[in-house]
């Protein structure tokens, strides 16, 4: 499950604050230029993004496979027509383009998550977004980081416990209904426990939150993030 994990790479040295800079100057540039050339370009960034949290391109595709077939299902589906020739491949190019740009992104995203701690996150946020909008930003993030990997981690025991009954063996319809119906029963027991653990906990609002400095290799990140930046506005 795609978490945090301590290490030593250049991505867990650079605040938080830094690297929430550059993801946001890719997605920019990524959005900016949307064509095979600017997406080879954002391809090699990304590369370079993930090495630097040690974080192998195939294990990101591994962590995101829930997400591939959604990705690969648009061009698909964009290029089949309701008569002859029933399949025209220069519908798809725009929809493969677009899924191939999201893909980037999350890798982006898998390099964020993989280097940076929930509490740094919630810091940058709450330190960077004045008053209680930053507040209610940096508690919301932060509950995601944590509540995300749960429900994806109940969803995929469900479908290991429906395959030990054959339960793969059901129409997929069915498999899907009982999928779901069994995902949503354990978010909402989460949820409630969640509830009951902050007020257990005297939740607050304005936690006790790790310093954050810059330091010398953060000058490197707002490099790139001034470099993808400006070629976003060009």
């Amino acid at each position: 499950m795609l978490s945090y994990i301590p290490d030593e790479s250049l991505a867990h040295r650079l605040d938080p604050r830094t690297k929430l800079l550059v993801q946001f100057a890719f997605v920019a540039a990524a959005f900016a230029h949307e064509t095979p050339r600017g997406l080879l370009v954002l391809s090699a960034v990304t590369a370079a993004l993930l090495a630097s949290a040690g974080l192998s391109p195939p294990t990101a595709v591994r962590e995101y496979r829930f997400v591939l077939p959604y990705l690969v299902a648009g061009p698909l589906v964009s290029a089949l027509t309701l008569g002859p020739p029933w399949i025209v491949v220069a519908d798809a190019r725009e929809p493969a383009l677009a899924s191939y740009r999201a893909l980037l992104v999350l890798f982006v995203t898998a390099a964020y998550v993989r280097s940076t701690p929930v509490r740094d996150t919630r810091a940058a946020i709450q330190r960077t977004v004045p008053g209680k909008l930053g507040q209610f930003l940096g508690m919301g993030i932060a509950l995601v980081f944590r509540f995300f990997p749960l429900l994806l981690s109940d969803v995929r025991r469900t479908r290991e416990a429906m395959a030990a009954r054959l339960g793969d063996e059901r129409p997929v319809v069915e498999r899907i209904r009982l999928t779901t119906t069994a995902g949503l029963n354990r978010a909402f027991d989460r949820a409630d426990r969640l509830s009951l653990a902050l007020r257990a906990r005297c939740f607050a609002w304005n936690p006790t939150l790790p310093t954050l400095r810059f330091g010398r290799l953060d000058l490197l990140g707002f490099a790139v993030a001034a470099v993808l930046a400006a070629w976003a506005l060009v």
